[in-house]
């Protein structure tokens, strides 16, 4: 019988194009449930994709720093998470949420 070999999914592979890029951070807000360090994972994983020394730049941060920020395991400022959403090329956007609450 032979063994199957595997490798370790890295979803930065995956990501291509902006469009795919935001897709997937909209996936992870959804995703997130509160936990901004999950959000920040989210965002090193596009850098990663985008070129994490060119997102530094960009975002006026140490390539370093970016990688600590984005790791995962701290949750990074949010003048740091806006800096490198903005070097991503990426932009947030808001929407009314409907509550079972009766509104006045």
């Amino acid at each position: 019988m032979t063994k199957t070999k595997t490798t370790r999914y890295d979803v930065a592979e995956h990501l291509r194009t902006p469009e795919e890029m935001a897709a997937y951070l909209e996936a992870c807000l959804e995703e997130a449930n509160g936990d901004a360090a999950f959000i920040a994972k989210a965002l090193g994983e596009i850098a990663r994709a985008k070129g994490m020394s060119q997102v530094a730049r960009d975002a006026g941060l140490s390539r370093e720093s970016l990688y600590k920020a984005l790791s995962g395991e701290r949750t990074p400022g949010f003048d740091t998470i806006l800096k490198v959403i903005n070097a991503l090329g990426l932009k947030l956007h808001t929407e009314a949420v409907r509550t079972n609450r009766a509104t006045a």
